[in-house]
């Protein structure tokens, strides 16, 4: 299993990539990780975790439904990922 800080760099590098109007869904970097089907389902967790953690520090944004939720607050469902603006290139 990837270490949690190479699991926030790919996270990292695919919301950077897809950029500041466009979202990930964490299953894309578990996936990238991970791709044996039982191998990435693993990850989730892992994957939610450290998109949490990068929200806190203001570098990505958890979105729930298309808007952004407060890392601060339990977050549960379906989320999606998207690099925070004034950090995309």
């Amino acid at each position: 299993m990837p270490n949690p800080d190479a699991i926030a760099a790919e996270i990292l590098r695919q919301t950077e990539a897809r950029g500041a109007d466009k979202s990930i869904c964490p299953s894309e970097v578990a996936r990238a990780l991970e791709p044996g089907e039982d191998a990435w389902r693993r990850l989730m967790g892992a994957v939610r975790a450290a998109a949490i953690r990068l929200a806190r520090e203001g570098r990505v944004e958890v979105l729930r439904k298309g808007k952004p939720v407060d890392p601060a607050l339990e977050i549960r469902g379906v989320i999606r990922l998207r690099i925070v603006a004034s950090t995309s290139q």
